[in-house]
């Protein structure tokens, strides 16, 4: 990080988060939307795999085709966005969410819908990629302030996402479907209106950088540690719902106690955790925190009352996570921060989009225990993955990677990216 950054960062913790241009909010409210569409269809998996006849694994690959080609699609984000521009991507990836959310509500078979995520998921990753850049470079307050901005986003969507699909899920499975196309063809409406076009890059993005960007040892290394915690994530989200044996207006308020807490802790936990720990501990504490809630929601699956309280707990963790993490990779990165958030993204969604359909396969060859043991066990692992880069992490992440040799990493320095 660049002393410009740091000063930006320390202006960020004591200027407001939530001052900001109405162009700022207008793509906070498209992020809410969007990260709706991740915990919107947990409520209505389970009325899906009924009305559909289909198995659990078949519906769990409802997130599968959407966060595998999220994942794939963020490694032309920086193309396409350095060539339209940021605004224009914005738009394009609203549009596809909103035709392919309404056609996956009008479908009637569990293949139709879960192609139609996989189109979503196109939109999805031009969205999220663009929206987190522009936030930051249109916020006031500083970089991290638009980080909180953009998590509080995330919670949100993540908290009323589950609540509004089991309200609309219990008139049918499609209606969540609809409203998250209603919503985002709203969202797209005032991000037209009100975000002004942000200047193109001086360069365009190539193809392969975000693949190159990964030889970056800091990146690669959270990178993967995010892997790890997206596949217990993904496994609690994707597969948990079917155990509870709730209907779904009672998943939707489950999982919004779990968005609310994924919230909160975004927004004011994970600054006074970080504080007291630094960015390195209190990843590693989080992570291990993760761990013993998922082994739990694995020991006692067949508990009801266990099951949902460990399900709304790790909000704890995950809000906490999603703020560092995304704080430390994109201070830990060498290249712009686009590019850095299209490789961390490419990896981090491939272990979210595996981990639902492997989790359905586990439980049904080996019972609904395994897939939440291995969850525990992959977190464990991204914390040992996390800690091979601890120095770097911590000198990163206070600012005083300035000296670092750029041959170490094979990239260019972020003082020459942004010269």
């Amino acid at each position: 990080m660049q002393p410009a950054e740091a000063a930006a960062g320390t202006a960020g913790a004591t200027a407001s988060p939530f001052k900001q241009p109405k162009a700022v909010f207008a793509v906070a409210f498209a992020c809410v939307v969007s990260f709706m569409g991740i915990g919107l269809v947990d409520p209505i998996l389970p009325a899906i795999s009924s009305q559909l006849r289909a198995t659990p694994s078949q519906v769990t690959m409802l997130f599968t085709s959407y966060l595998v080609v999220t994942a794939l699609a963020m490694l032309v984000t920086g193309w396409v966005s350095s060539r339209i521009g940021a605004k224009k991507t914005l738009i394009v990836g609203l549009a596809i969410i909103v035709v392919f959310a309404a056609l996956a509500g009008a479908s009637g078979s569990i293949s139709g819908i879960v192609g139609f995520r996989a189109g979503w998921g196109v939109g999805n990753a031009l969205f999220i990629a663009t929206s987190l850049a522009v936030i930051i470079a249109s916020a006031s307050g500083g970089f991290v302030g638009a980080i909180i901005l953009y998590e509080t986003a995330l919670g949100l969507g993540i908290a009323v996402g589950p609540l509004l699909g089991g309200l609309l899920g219990e008139v049918s499975w499609r209606g969540p479907f609809f409203g998250v196309s209603a919503l985002m063809a709203i969202a797209l409406i005032a991000t037209a209106v009100l975000v002004e076009p942000l200047p193109l890059p001086e360069r365009r993005t190539g193809l392969l950088e975000p693949l190159k960007a990964l030889r970056h040892r800091g990146l690669l290394t959270i990178s993967l540690a995010a892997l790890c915690y997206n596949w217990a994530f993904f496994t609690v989200l994707g597969y948990a719902p079917f155990p509870m044996h709730l209907g779904a207006i009672q998943l939707g308020w489950v999982f919004t106690g779990w968005g609310a807490l994924v919230a909160v802790f975004a927004v004011f936990g994970a600054p006074w955790v970080e504080r007291r720990l630094g960015t390195a501990r209190t990843l590693y504490a989080n992570l291990a925190l993760f761990a013993l809630i998922v082994l739990a929601i694995g020991l006692w699956t067949d508990h009801q009352a266990v099951l949902i309280v460990a399900v709304i707990a790790a909000g704890i963790p995950i809000g906490i996570n999603n703020t560092v993490t995304t704080q430390a990779v994109m201070s830990v990165s060498p290249v712009e921060r686009p590019i850095a958030s299209a490789a961390y993204g490419f990896v981090r969604f491939i272990g979210g989009g595996l981990a639902p359909y492997a989790a359905g396969k586990l439980v049904e060859h080996y019972g609904v225990h395994v897939p939440f043991y291995l969850g525990a066990g992959v977190l464990v692992l991204g914390i040992v993955i996390l800690s091979t880069a601890h120095g770097l992490l911590e000198r990163a992440t206070a600012g005083e990677l300035e000296g670092e040799s750029d041959g170490e990493w094979g990239l260019t320095h972020p003082a020459e990216v942004d010269a």
